[in-house]
């Protein structure tokens, strides 16, 4: 039997992982979700203890600090949940002898180069929330043989707080927006990033190491508006702005598009254009209204 932790069980990730087992059910399989209420990642011994009862033998770890901006004025806790609480799974895997899957982020790279991110090129954050993502990988590398390291980029659902769920809101409350049209990089639907993810773990024929998965295609932040307003028929005066003008606490990278080449060769996979699983994604949302 495998038992199948997935923290940050109330996030959009965990939640996209709990639909797609649904209707790809197998019986030795079983998925415990928690969030912060039912594990702290960041206490060890509550990790251990966890580990220990449950018999867990996977460990796909959704939990992080993700609010990027905030992070910049936040660092301590941004560390302990996303640096501390990477390395406390990554120990208890390895006292238990179970498998981990770490999700993190292009935003490891600084986005000063123009040819796409493959997993050999060199990580230089420009925040505290890429920095705490590099240092968890790092914290998972020591500390655990048996793991995977998976950066995505841009997520989004029809589920919690997301660039997609703020669009459609501010589409329909202005008149006018202006969004930023010189960051580049890939928006990914979690619903495709979270079927990777429990692929690994059934088929277990993936090797060990660092992967990097997104959609297919490039977009910019506008782009990326500009479909979800298209797609929804939503009618906004939409304006391409450059970052100056619409200053925040953490920089992005400028170009952070990840070659999927790797994870596309193990896994013998098509990856769905970015745009065609937006599609999806907003039906989903209409279909729920």
């Amino acid at each position: 039997m495998k038992n199948v932790l997935v923290t940050g069980g109330k996030g959009q990730l965990a939640t996209c992982i709990k639909d797609i087992v649904k209707d790809n059910l197998d019986n030795n399989c079983n998925f415990i979700y928690v969030d912060i209420d039912e594990l702290d990642i960041t206490k060890a011994g509550k990790v251990n203890t966890f580990f220990k009862n449950n018999n867990i033998t996977h460990c796909i770890n959704c939990a992080a600090y993700t609010a990027v901006d905030d992070a910049e004025s936040n660092e301590s806790l941004v560390e302990a949940v996303n640096v501390t609480g990477a390395k406390n799974l990554a120990i208890a895997c390895s006292d238990s002898g179970a498998i981990l899957i770490q999700i993190s982020t292009d935003f490891v790279f600084n986005g000063k180069q123009t040819s796409f991110y493959d997993e050999e090129d060199l990580e230089n954050p420009l925040g505290v929330y890429g920095l705490t993502k590099l240092n968890g990988e790092k914290a998972v590398l020591k500390y655990l043989k048996e793991n995977f390291i998976i950066r995505t980029s841009w997520l989004y659902s029809e589920y919690n707080h997301n660039f997609l769920k703020t669009m459609l809101r501010l589409g329909r409350e202005r008149d006018k927006l202006g969004v930023v049209c010189d960051q580049i990089g890939t928006p990914t639907y979690a619903n495709d990033l979270a079927s990777i993810i429990v692929k690994v773990i059934m088929e277990e024929n993936l090797p060990y190491g660092i992967y990097h998965y997104s959609n297919e295609g490039v977009a910019s932040w506008y782009d990326f508006a500009k479909a979800i307003f298209e797609e929804s028929k939503i009618q906004v005066d939409l304006s391409p702005i450059k970052s100056e003008a619409y200053p925040t606490p953490a920089e992005r990278p400028k170009f952070s598009v990840l070659d999927k080449s790797k994870i596309k060769k193990e896994l013998k996979l098509e990856i769905p254009y970015w745009r065609d699983s937006l599609i999806k994604c907003i039906l989903k949302i209409n279909d729920n209204d």
